[in-house]
């Protein structure tokens, strides 16, 4: 068919007066030439994963409050964050993975004594989408530390937590709902938690909540988590997380918290002013109080300047 349409197209050009021809081809061409061309990419080529992270160095001041891990009142920090990310997505399927890991160097001004602080918390889900908004997902997460921290009651050094102990790690079956591209709430109602610790020493003592001897305690309960993101200018980030969790078999009104807030404000291409604050409570976890056996509600700030490399 399209030789035939060529050699009528090449008759009824040579029908035509000189002039009239060359003008018919040249429009022809220009006609051609502006047909959109359709590229072929295969499968392959589609990018279904994206990942990056972003790392910061922070000097500032730090403020805690019965921090079950160690730490002072208030102290002079040099603190590092690294956050990574690494996010799947094809058709209806959906994985979510970020790790961050926090550390840093404390010198308290209280007992004039130098310390370290981390933290580091594993979170990967994999969602199904139902609709536009909700998917049916599977979340889990492990939170623990590397190094050993201390309490100071009554100024007297206390060895308090250490790598796996504890150690959180949660293992959930529910909804995620997404209504807007910067937030996301899941739910669960059936949810297993585990409470590690593996230190000889502290499981010795029956810490945060397990039988003295034991190493760890499984619990089952309801399971909330919340994170928002939000870029008030190009300069300006808020990131939150709020974690809830009701122990069915022991006390479920005495539901334990986990919220962690950054907020990030942009001062040079890699300078930024940084805000930290945690606030934690685990029922579990009785350490405070006049007699040292209540729990309490932990709080860690730290605000500070410094480094901020994102990749």
């Amino acid at each position: 068919m399209k030789v035939l349409s060529l050699a009528l197209l090449l008759t009824m050009i040579t029908a035509l007066p000189k002039g009239m021809a060359q003008d018919a081809v040249i429009r022809r061409l220009q006609t051609e030439s502006l047909r959109p061309v359709k590229k072929y990419i295969p499968d392959s080529l589609i990018k279904k994963w994206k990942s990056g992270g972003n790392y910061t160095l922070t000097i500032g001041q730090g403020t805690l409050s019965n921090w079950a891990a160690g730490g002072d009142q208030f102290s002079f920090t040099i603190n590092t964050i690294l956050q990574l990310y690494s996010y799947y997505c094809k058709d209806r399927n959906s994985w979510d993975n970020t790790l961050d890991i926090f550390f840093g160097y404390i010198n308290t001004t209280s007992l004039g004594s130098r310390k370290n602080d981390d933290r580091f918390d594993l979170i990967s889900k994999y969602g199904y989408s139902l609709n536009k908004k909700v998917n049916l997902a599977t979340l889990f997460n492990l939170r623990s530390q590397f190094i050993r921290g201390y309490t100071y009651p009554n100024n007297v050094k206390t060895f308090a937590s250490t790598f796996m102990s504890p150690g959180y790690i949660i293992f959930s079956q529910g909804l995620d709902f997404k209504p807007k591209k910067n937030l996301s709430v899941f739910f669960s109602p059936l949810t297993a938690r585990w409470v590690i610790v593996t230190d000889p020493e502290l499981s010795r003592r029956g810490e945060y909540g397990v039988k003295p001897g034991t190493k760890s305690i499984n619990q089952l309960g309801a399971f909330g988590t919340l994170t928002f993101e939000k870029n008030f200018t190009k300069y300006v980030l808020y990131k939150t997380r709020v974690d809830l969790f009701s122990n069915y078999k022991t006390n479920p009104q005495n539901i334990d918290l986990f919220v962690t807030n950054v907020l990030n404000a942009k001062i040079g291409k890699n300078l930024a002013l940084n805000w930290n604050l945690d606030l934690v409570y685990d029922d579990d976890v009785r350490l405070f109080g006049a007699a040292k056996k209540s729990p309490g509600l932990q709080l860690k700030s730290i605000v500070g300047i410094g480094l901020q490399v994102k990749f």
